[in-house]
């Protein structure tokens, strides 16, 4: 029997390698996406070194046509069982009245568009096939207020409302749909995230990290890994009950 097939979208760095990798361990074959694919050849690497099969694939999940080239493309590995839809972007830091209409447009377009193109190219398969495995990468900051981020927060909080809807249409042909809920991930992405909020704010970055960690009962950041393992655990066969949740991997930050 051949590996399932899963599709990470954004999967050159960050979250994105780390589900990929996360996955290849669990037997799955991958088709990995990014706009730029020569970004890949690390994360195809890791995933090759972790005994899967990798696939680099062109995608702009901002693109129609784009997308369904891709799901085509990722379909020469086999029938596809997950998609994890990650691409996305930060997005400004600003007060609204700041914000121009087309970064607005630019960060929904990304975070929210690119997560309802991803899902829709690869439904009508999943459908016929009987199962399968959604999961999208929503933010603790689609649940909890983040300053001046109301792009970001309303793509995120979009894609919670995404989920559940779609899990109730999907149900009954026996797919699940599950976003995942990450807080702050340790890496270069949320460097960035700590000293734009300390410019907005007027604090040091270290104050604007302390935000972070010190909301936390651990008192730390979330890795990149831990966020992985939610996905391949909402990808497997053990989460068959689960289906319409947006689990939180926050460190406690967000607990509802």
């Amino acid at each position: 029997m051949s590996a399932r097939v899963a599709v990470v979208t954004g999967a050159g760095r960050g979250i994105g390698r780390a589900v990929a990798v996360a996955l290849a361990a669990d037997g799955f074959a991958l088709a990995l996406t990014a706009r730029d694919p020569a970004t890949l050849a690390g994360t195809a690497r890791e995933v090759e070194e972790a005994g899967g099969t990798a696939w680099a694939l062109a995608c702009d999940v901002r693109d129609e046509d784009s997308v369904a080239a891709m799901a085509d493309a990722a379909r020469g590995l086999g029938p596809v069982h997950t998609v994890v839809a990650n691409a996305g972007i930060a997005g400004p830091t600003a007060p609204l009245h700041e914000i121009t209409l087309a970064d607005w447009r630019d960060c929904l377009a990304t975070d929210l568009d690119g997560v309802f193109l991803t899902f829709r190219a690869f439904v009508p398969a999943l459908v016929a096939a009987g199962e399968g495995s959604l999961v999208a990468i929503s933010s603790m900051t689609g649940k909890r207020p983040l300053h001046g981020r109301t792009p970001y927060a309303a793509a995120k909080m979009g894609v919670i409302g995404l989920v559940r809807t779609l899990a109730v249409e999907l149900g009954p042909h026996g797919i699940r749909v599950n976003a995942v809920c990450p807080g702050a991930v340790a890496g270069p992405r949320i460097d960035d995230v700590v000293a734009r909020q300390a410019a907005a704010r007027g604090i040091s970055a270290a104050e604007a990290l302390a935000a972070f960690t010190g909301a936390s009962p651990l008192g730390r950041l979330v890795e990149a890994g831990e966020v992985a393992a939610a996905c391949a655990y909402l990808a497997s066969d053990v989460a068959a009950s689960i289906t319409g949740e947006d689990l939180n991997v926050t460190a406690g930050v967000v607990m509802y």
